[in-house]
């Protein structure tokens, strides 16, 4: 989502208007759910998708018109046969998309989008919002960190109900469409070696911010992580500082050199408030680790709370193939945020 930003900045200060297409509801099986969106300029799309096939052509074609009427919109396609916008994609559901008209010589949506790419780069909680009303000249409006506001008036009932789920308000006569496009969140990596050194850039490329923490100088050398937001060299006997730091939106992935390691690491972790805890190894290793927690006085519902071995179930061997299995999990656990509504 900040390479969508980085670009529309970059278009918008080039002096070429662009059309922006979001999704802001969907139903049943759509390509896409709501957040997903795209830019659209004058040569076509830019960046960005809305699920592909014949409904993200036919909102390209859309997009481009709305760059000469200038006018922005809502429109709703019906993913079956023999309905009214039937698009051939036999899909089962229901996608509505809101076409809004960005001029380049809009000073401030371009103040706007500077300010939710300087929230990005300090990896704030920031929440878009679209005043999506039929017959009113489209506006945005972003919350970013602690409740800081640029744009268009924010109603409190909307600041006041901020959460991770997208969703759309109706207000007076107005409908806004709201959704949170970065979480302060994090990924503890607690080893360096040669998984983390490939899950660092797959976790990189779909937006998670990671940490490498090590306790060996040769594995915490930063040009080893490309995208890495940081790396520390801790004692990995005590991690309280560490702990006290880890948030109830934060993951950990655990995958040391050995179990010893992997289970000092355990020990400790399991005091922060994490929403994910996993963990590297074999079912017989974990089985071992998870006794001795017990004997710690960790109870089950503590022990629940670890994936134990760490990814989701395929055939993978190499570092880079648990690297997506892990990958896979943890946008599985991310998406637990949004789905609920969708």
């Amino acid at each position: 989502m900040k390479t969508f930003f980085k670009l529309l900045d970059e278009e918008l200060n080039s002096g070429r208007d662009v059309t922006m297409v979001s999704i802001t509801a969907s139903s049943g099986s759509t390509p896409r759910g709501a957040g997903a969106r795209m830019i659209v300029g004058e040569k076509g799309r830019i960046y960005g998708t809305i699920g592909g096939g014949a409904v993200e052509y036919l909102c390209q074609q859309k997009a481009q018109e709305v760059l000469s009427t200038k006018r922005s919109f809502n429109e709703k396609y019906i993913l079956r046969q023999n309905e009214v916008q039937d698009l051939g994609m036999i899909c089962g559901g229901d996608v509505a998309c809101f076409f809004q008209y960005i001029s380049s010589e809009d000073e401030n949506t371009k103040k706007l989008v500077r300010a939710i790419l300087d929230s990005f780069e300090r990896n704030e909680d920031i929440w878009l919002i679209l005043d999506i009303t039929d017959g009113v000249q489209a506006s945005m409006g972003v919350v970013c960190g602690s409740n800081h506001c640029v744009g268009i008036d924010i109603p409190e009932e909307i600041i006041n109900s901020l959460d991770g789920k997208s969703r759309k308000y109706t207000i007076g006569e107005r409908i806004y469409y709201v959704e949170q496009i970065n979480r302060n969140s994090k990924v503890y990596i607690f080893g360096g070696g040669h998984v983390a050194q490939q899950l660092v850039p797959t976790l990189h490329r779909i937006g998670f911010n990671c940490i490498v923490v090590e306790d060996r100088e040769d594995f915490a050398k930063k040009e080893l992580f490309d995208g890495v937001l940081s790396t520390r060299i801790v004692n990995m006997e005590n991690l309280t500082d560490l702990c006290d730091e880890i948030t109830k939106n934060d993951y950990i992935c655990i995958m040391t050199r050995g179990h010893k390691d992997d289970y000092v690491v355990q020990r400790q972790v399991l005091k922060s408030p994490a929403r994910y805890i996993g963990v590297i190894g074999s079912r017989k290793k974990t089985a071992s680790v998870m006794e001795r927690l017990r004997n710690d006085g960790y109870g089950d519902e503590d022990l629940a709370r670890i994936t134990a071995p760490i990814g989701i179930s395929i055939a993978c061997e190499t570092p880079a193939e648990i690297a997506i299995s892990i990958a896979g999990q943890l946008i599985n656990e991310r998406a637990k945020d949004r789905h609920e509504n969708n």
